[in-house]
Formats: C-alpha cells, sequence, structure tokens
C-alpha cells in the first residue's frame, strides 16, 4: 500500500513508448480489416503477432535491467530486430517462392543458432560478437546452399529481393557484432 507520502514513480518514457508502438502495430491489422479485404487476420494471427511483440518487448525489458551498457543493449536490439524481421518475413512470404517451401525453414536455423552460441558464451560481450558473425555467415551461407544444391525453385527465387533481403539481414548481424565489440571493450 502506498503512502501519502511516498512520491509516486513516474513511468519511463521509452518503456511508454515502446509498449505503445507493440499495441499500435497489433491494431493496425484490426483497423485494415475494417476497411479492406485485402487484410484478414484471425485470431490465431492476433496470438501469434502478440506473442511476437511479447517476446521482443520482454528481451528489451530484460537487457536494459541486465546491462547498463549502451552498446551492449544496442547490440541485442540489432540482433532481436534481425530475429523478428527474419522470421516475420518468413513466416508472412518466405524467401524461397512463397512462405510454403520447405527450403524457407534453413532460415529459422539463424535465430536457433544466435540463441545457442549466445548461451554458450554467457551472453557475455565477446563471445556475442562471434555469435553476431556466425549469424551473419550464416545468413550468406544459407541462401549460397540454397542455389547451389537446387533447393528452392530457380524461378521462384525472388533474383532481386532474395540478395537484398540477405544484405540487410547481414548487416544487422554485423552491426550487432560491432555493437557487442564496443561493449566488450568498455569492461
Amino acid at each position: 500500500m502506498t503512502s501519502f507520502t511516498e512520491p509516486r514513480r513516474r513511468p519511463n518514457p521509452w518503456r511508454v513508448a515502446g509498449w505503445s508502438t507493440a499495441v499500435g502495430l497489433l491494431l493496425l491489422p484490426l483497423i485494415a480489416m475494417q476497411f479492406t479485404t485485402e487484410v484478414n487476420w484471425t485470431f490465431g494471427d492476433f496470438l501469434f503477432a502478440a506473442m511476437m511483440f511479447g517476446l521482443v518487448g520482454l528481451t528489451l525489458e530484460l537487457v536494459v535491467r541486465a546491462s547498463p551498457s549502451w552498446f551492449y543493449r544496442g547490440g541485442v536490439a540489432a540482433a532481436v530486430l534481425a530475429t523478428f524481421l527474419l522470421t516475420w518475413s518468413n513466416l508472412a512470404v518466405g524467401f524461397i517462392g512463397n512462405e510454403d517451401n520447405p527450403a524457407n525453414a534453413l532460415f529459422f536455423g539463424i535465430p536457433a543458432l544466435v540463441l545457442l552460441a549466445s548461451a554458450l558464451a554467457g551472453f557475455r560481450a565477446g563471445g556475442m560478437v562471434w555469435a553476431m558473425v556466425l549469424a551473419a555467415a550464416a545468413q550468406i551461407a544459407i541462401p549460397l546452399a540454397i542455389m547451389s544444391f537446387g533447393l528452392g525453385d530457380p524461378v521462384r527465387i525472388r533474383p532481386i529481393e532474395f540478395p537484398i533481403a540477405t544484405g540487410i539481414f547481414t548487416a544487422l548481424w554485423l552491426t550487432s557484432a560491432a555493437l557487442f565489440r564496443h561493449a566488450a571493450r568498455e569492461r
């Protein structure tokens, strides 16, 4: 129970902005469904999106509480963004053909690899650098393997989007690695 003499803690504006953004993003398809038939989300879609946004938010909350280093926090934020976008885009449209192509499942191995390598590194900044470099290498290796071994239908591989997406995700992983490298040097 709060006494009248205790000052009330003001909510952190970054937390309010972050969680408000998540709720706003979740409401966008609901609003769009009122005006167009192009957007047709089911309850399961909303539930999955809420879980994804919640995991992102909780991860960032934990990191902010666990580390005072802005570089470490930035490294985690870049890795979380890469993981979120990789998962979301792969489920929504897929990288090879459409989301139903089994070759797309290989891309889900990258976040799993990041989590395993990060855990093995004890989530220390120096080890996280290598986990992110490994993720960047996997991000490049998977498309090369898919094209080399003919795992994806070459006609359905998007010739322009595929290398662009690979470059964007690789850049996110390497940005995360650079931020973790700075965090490791702070100590």
